[in-house]
């Protein structure tokens, strides 16, 4: 199998998905399930187009880059010498990490999604945004040195 990838399409359908997740609200995330193999998938901030699955174990999120194939495969990124698998779909991919001795450090068993999270505490800042501002006078003009 040819070792190419391609940008992932916009709009993953798969409940475990968290958009724009970055890598410490993940982390701060699954540490307060405290569950061991609590998981979660979300965007790589180091590769554009790639996924990270990420799992949780003994007070440790470990992550595991998802690739997907120009045939459209999905592959979790591997240490060398060990054999690549491939998926038709996310789901697949999840359906076979959960079961046990499959090369992660926890098996897939507490999935995490973005509804079940707490809804972030909403601003309660009354104060005028820029634009908001009647007087002309509060703004400051910078030119160029």
């Amino acid at each position: 199998m040819p070792r190419c990838f391609c940008m992932m399409g916009d709009g993953v359908d798969i409940p475990v998905y968290h958009e724009n997740l970055s890598k410490s609200d993940c982390e701060e995330i699954l540490g307060r399930t405290g569950l061991d193999g609590a998981f979660l998938i979300r965007d790589s901030e180091t590769i554009q187009g790639a996924m990270c699955l990420c799992v949780y174990k003994k007070k440790v999120v470990y992550t595991y880059r998802i690739h997907q194939t120009h045939d459209g495969l999905y592959t979790l990124q591997t240490s060398p010498g060990v054999k690549e698998r491939f998926f038709k779909t996310l789901e697949d991919l999840i359906k076979s990490y959960r079961k046990k001795n499959q090369g992660l450090a926890a098996r897939l068993r507490h999935p995490v999604m973005p509804e079940s999270l707490p809804a972030s505490p909403s601003c309660e800042d009354d104060s005028q945004d820029y634009e908001n501002v009647v007087d002309s006078s509060e703004y400051v003009i910078v030119l160029p040195s």
